[in-house]
């Protein structure tokens, strides 16, 4: 089978290189279109094309079965018109040129071409892998970060901010974390559905020019048994792509439900029942509920793991 797949190719990354090897994958002859210097007038950085062609054929004199290189003055090539070609291999962002080709061959009289469309691949922040990253200093060419991953997280409270340093410096080689003060419509103290939209809500207008906003909310979860406290935790990344996550529950104990109830904020009810001043602050009341076995940045640093766990495995959550 005769199959096609272009690029620019301004650098070979891990997402061209997965294109690549699935057109050989394919078929036993493929022909890779790159896009001549015209083509390129527009893009911020401009490779020239013999640089190009030489990192192309580098990659490409590897492979066991035939291939040649077209030049592309447009956005089509020979792909309109070659009777032989049966395939093309395509990134999501190039699919509905890809559509176009098949339209134009059909005009013509010709079998459209079998289009197989091939997943964004990301980096490790979880935003795509471009050449433009690359050739800015941001990335590898396999989407590892060259910088720390910035961070804004949507709250002012220490144990937040600490619970996700925590976590994702385990992630990441180097975070760089900074407090967005951020005003929420769901109020102090949320019920049920409210506490992840909170959390949500928080992340979005926190996240600004980082490469994650974290948003994080406290609240109450009625069961049929009582009142529970949970956490959730929401991030979004530059690409406004969310993933949330959620701490285990512990239950008020009967005194504090009452109050609670009544609209009272839990801390002011810790505050008046056992005088401990400020608990969201300090040790939470899982803290004193629990005789000091677990505390809420415990809590929170399992809510932010929760919701980095598609971003651990992006390849199997996220369709892109």
């Amino acid at each position: 089978m005769k199959v096609g797949v272009a690029g620019t190719f301004n650098v070979l990354h891990r997402g061209h290189r997965i294109l690549l090897n699935r057109a050989f994958d394919l078929g036993d002859w493929v022909v890779v279109g790159i896009s001549s210097d015209s083509l390129t007038l527009k893009k911020k950085f401009r490779v020239p094309l013999e640089r190009r062609l030489d990192i192309l054929r580098d990659y490409l004199s590897s492979q066991r079965k035939k291939w040649e290189i077209e030049i592309l003055e447009d956005g089509m090539g020979s792909a309109a018109y070659d009777k032989d070609l049966e395939a093309l291999v395509v990134s999501q962002s190039t699919i509905e040129n890809a559509r176009k080709i098949n339209d134009i061959r059909i005009a013509k009289g010709l079998r459209p071409l079998v289009i197989e469309g091939i997943k964004h691949v990301l980096g490790e922040d979880c935003a795509t892998i471009t050449s433009t990253r690359i050739l800015e200093g941001e990335i590898d060419e396999d989407g590892r970060l060259l910088r720390p991953l910035r961070v804004n997280i949507g709250s002012g409270n220490p144990v937040k901010i600490e619970a996700v340093r925590k976590v994702l410096g385990e992630i990441y080689r180097k975070v760089e974390i900074k407090s967005i003060r951020v005003k929420t419509t769901v109020g102090d103290q949320p019920w049920g559905d409210c506490i992840l939209e909170g959390a949500r809500e928080r992340a979005r207008l926190a996240i600004k020019k980082a490469d994650y906003g974290v948003g994080m909310e406290a609240g109450i979860l009625e069961t049929d048994d009582g009142l529970y406290g949970i956490q959730y935790c929401a991030i979004v990344d530059k690409e406004g792509r969310i993933t949330s996550g959620q701490s285990s529950g512990f239950r008020y104990p009967p005194e504090v439900e009452k109050r609670i109830k009544t609209g009272i904020a839990v801390s002011d009810i810790f505050d008046d029942l056992y005088g401990i001043e400020d608990i969201g602050h300090r040790e939470g009341a899982i803290g004193y509920l629990t005789k000091g076995m677990m505390n809420r940045q415990q809590l929170s640093e399992q809510a932010v793991l929760a919701a980095m766990v598609p971003r651990l495995r992006p390849d199997i959550y996220f369709e892109v």
